[in-house]
């Protein structure tokens, strides 16, 4: 992706191990939910190298020292209903503190575009750094449309992680948004017929929830 800078794809040798058991079609909602977490929260250590922090004073058994800590209320999770759910507790088991939206699209069928249905932030997020969570990023729709909502509302800082990605949703994200710092673990191949990443995983939000 060397013509997107706002692009970081994590190819951790962990990530990778995990990602391979995400895709097989044999792995079980439980262990599929459980590897989403993983995934996310490894990926949110490299997304999160730059959150804001301060400096407090930590008194140990034998003397005082100066210690760097997350700022308060610097962070904001936001998934994108429904499949984002999935990677919301990889984030907070990070940052136990941090406030979570939701923002809810449908697509038009006759306008063939992402509608917004619901829309709950957090108080302040105008001066947080908003993390904004979906698993798949196919044609870029939904999450195009879901950084226009959180514009929309003032928010200035925003971050995109996705675990696998198609060159199409990548490049329209980046086109529309490029002040927004993207992360994905895998750059699939392409979209099928039907708008699904190959070679994919399937709907990340029927494995997540048992509704195929």
């Amino acid at each position: 992706m060397e013509n997107y800078k706002n692009v970081t794809i994590l190819e951790h040798p962990l990530i990778r191990h995990k990602i391979a058991i995400l895709r097989d079609e044999n792995t079980g909602m439980k262990e599929f939910r459980e590897l989403i977490e993983e995934i996310t929260m490894l990926m949110a250590f490299e997304s999160f190298k730059d959150v804001p922090t301060k400096t407090v004073t930590v008194k140990t058994p034998l003397e005082s020292v100066e210690q760097e800590v997350v700022a308060e209320r610097s962070i904001a999770i936001i998934p994108i209903l429904r499949a984002g759910l999935g990677m919301v507790n990889g984030v907070h088991k990070l940052f136990p503190n941090a406030k979570v939206g939701h923002i809810g699209l449908f697509r038009d069928e006759e306008k063939l575009s992402p509608v917004e249905y619901y829309c709950k932030l957090p108080d302040g997020i105008e001066n947080m750094t908003a993390i904004l969570l979906d698993p798949m990023l196919a044609t870029g729709g939904s999450a195009s449309a879901a950084i226009d909502c959180l514009k929309k509302r003032g928010v200035k800082r925003i971050k995109l992680m996705s675990i696998i990605a198609a060159p199409k949703g990548v490049e329209k994200v980046t086109g529309e948004h490029d002040d927004v710092s993207v992360y994905i673990a895998a750059l699939d191949r392409e979209l099928n017929e039907h708008g699904y990443i190959l070679p994919g995983l399937g709907d990340a939000g029927d494995r997540l929830f048992g509704t195929k």
